[in-house]
């Protein structure tokens, strides 16, 4: 069977009528994974969310430090 033999019996196949294509089973179980995946993910960040705690810890207090140390002291060594 040469090349252009095969390509003729290949011809029917490629034809596609637009009023008949479908997603099929390949579309159907692409989006039923995509739907799972979501639903995990939206299950884990519940989880997650549950987890957070929301109030804010208040801050440490801070003492202020003398004013010496803050400029430098003003001696040099050298």
């Amino acid at each position: 069977m040469s090349a252009s033999q095969a390509l003729t019996h290949l011809v029917p196949l490629a034809e596609v009528d637009d009023n008949k294509v479908t997603p099929g089973l390949l579309g159907f179980l692409v989006f039923a994974a995509l739907a799972v995946g979501v639903w995990l993910l939206m299950k884990s960040m519940s989880r997650h969310m549950g987890r957070v705690a929301f109030k804010e810890a208040p801050e440490p207090q801070q003492k202020p430090e003398p004013a010496a140390r803050q400029s430098g002291s003003g001696s040099k060594q050298g």
